[in-house]
């Protein structure tokens, strides 16, 4: 094949892409050797002796399946930790977490009428003092307290 790197970095700018993106076609060799001007390589495009080829992109499936995986807990040991506990699981989300159960679970024991309005507002006093450790303990104290706690 003879020596079409002029055309084929004419077609370049043509098609506005890199000069590896061009595709020519090989039949069509002594057409595209003629092509001399800007002009001639365009029409050589509209004919679809010389072409574009698509773009390589990264492909997302491996990372797909990784985050897969680590939604089930894989691919998450000591080995690969970079960051401190409390920097994966901040201190201040654990107690947004725990003292949202806590309010939540205080909220239906005195809707359903388990406790009156003062025992409900002591309890979630404590709470926001930090005095429960999580729900089934808050429901112990509280057990201890009423006395009446299924």
């Amino acid at each position: 094949m003879t020596d079409l790197a002029n055309q084929k970095r004419i077609a370049a700018a043509v098609l506005k892409c890199g000069v590896n993106r061009v595709w020519m076609d090989a039949d069509r060799a002594s057409d595209i050797e003629n092509a001399i001007s800007r002009d001639d390589v365009r029409a050589l495009v509209d004919e679809g002796a010389i072409k574009a080829r698509p773009k390589k992109g990264v492909s997302r499936g491996r990372a797909r399946i990784k985050a897969e995986k680590r939604s089930y807990g894989h691919c998450k040991g000591s080995g690969r930790r970079k960051g401190a506990a409390g920097a994966r699981n901040p201190s201040k989300r654990q107690w947004i977490r725990k003292i949202r159960a806590i309010r939540r679970e205080l909220r239906t024991l005195r809707d359903d009428g388990t406790i009156d309005s003062h025992i409900y507002r002591m309890m979630y006093r404590k709470a926001a003092g930090g005095q429960f450790r999580s729900v089934a303990h808050m429901k112990a104290q509280l057990e201890s307290i009423t006395g009446r706690m299924s």
